[in-house]
């Protein structure tokens, strides 16, 4: 008798264990807002899941759904936050239109290069406003920067943009803050999602487009349809993308588990840097040998155009939303004080 209760309590201790190892188990169900062949937008991701398998020896493990194959691009903040999925993968600027602030966590207009962008979100205030943006506009997420790419062109045009006046009427796909620059200097802007500008473009709906770096670009073809690229990417000089995590399942995930996590989108975050400096100019070599396309530069009238029209919008927008303000008023404090070491440690761009 006593060695039939002895078994049953091994036999029982296995069972118990086995159980807790499975709770332990954390599937993310994770669609994704750009595509996985886009290189630096969609493509970390997958190496992202990779990642998180391997150091969880398994327990931990990312199912990627490629754009509306689950939930729309624009939803999956809403979806993340009731639950309907317990991750998704997007940028914060997709959300400008529910929390003004948001796009300060993607791109900003004359705004950080990606090294400064890091320093202030890791070593700043950065994350800490990050996640209490989400928290005071009652989403029910937890948020990681996962990805981060280099400088985007200006746009694609049709035509020569010489002049302020050469922007009155265009209908073009424009992106978060610069965007709002672009309508206040006469341009009919929308956002439209990657796979819907090129017919857009085709079909005479919007006339120019912005979307991302050169090689991200080229698989979308616009080349084909409108031939002058527009250097420097004033709009957006890098851009961050977040990874979501619904919060109930965040904060029942086990530490090793968060800490996996945030590993992997934390090196996530130096490989997609990385990917997208290395892809840029063989893309703007076969457009310009293959392609007829004309690589143009911003004039200082054009640039300084966008930059007085950037601040107008700025202090419009801070004196429209007080969390807006005190995001802006962090990072340029955050900028003030890099602004001595960028000055004097980096060599002259000209």
């Amino acid at each position: 008798m006593k060695h039939t209760l002895t078994s049953l309590a091994v036999a029982a201790s296995v069972l118990a264990a086995g159980a807790a190892h499975a709770a332990e188990k954390l599937l993310l169900k994770t669609p994704i807002a750009f595509s996985t062949a886009l290189p630096g937008l969609g493509s970390p991701i997958p190496r992202v899941a990779e990642q998180l398998d391997l150091m969880s020896g398994g327990t931990l493990q990312m199912k990627i759904y490629e754009p509306d194959k689950l939930v729309p691009a624009f939803e999956i903040l809403g979806a993340v936050s009731s639950g309907k999925i317990n991750s998704g993968y997007a940028t914060a600027g997709y959300w400008a239109g529910k929390i003004p602030a948001a796009p300060l966590f993607s791109a900003v207009p004359f705004g950080p290069e990606a090294g400064e962008y890091m320093a202030w979100l890791y070593y700043g205030n950065g994350m800490s406003l990050y996640q209490e943006m989400y928290d005071q506009a009652g989403y029910n997420v937890h948020v990681i920067p996962c990805a981060i790419i280099a400088p985007e062109t200006s746009g694609w045009f049709a035509k020569e943009i010489n002049s302020p006046a050469d922007l009155q009427g265009l209908k073009m796909r424009f992106f978060g803050l610069g965007g709002e620059v672009m309508q206040k200097l006469g341009v009919a802007t929308s956002l439209l999602p990657g796979g819907e500008i090129f017919p857009a473009l085709e079909n005479g709906a919007i006339d120019a487009t912005e979307f991302s770096m050169p090689a991200v670009d080229a698989r979308l073809a616009f080349h084909k349809l409108v031939k002058f690229n527009y250097f420097p990417g004033w709009h957006q000089q890098a851009t961050v993308f977040e990874l979501l995590v619904n919060k109930d399942v965040w904060n029942e995930a086990t530490d090793q588990h968060k800490a996996i996590i945030e590993t992997a989108c934390k090196a996530s975050m130096t490989d997609s840097f990385a990917e997208g400096e290395a892809g840029q100019f063989a893309a703007l070599k076969d457009n310009v040998d293959n392609n007829g396309v004309t690589i143009k530069t911003w004039s200082d009238e054009m640039l300084s155009t966008f930059r007085t029209t950037w601040e107008e919008v700025a202090k419009e927008e801070a004196a429209a939303d007080p969390f807006f303000a005190k995001v802006l008023a962090d990072m340029d404090e955050f900028r003030a004080g890099y602004r001595i070491w960028k000055e004097n440690a980096f060599l002259p761009r000209k």
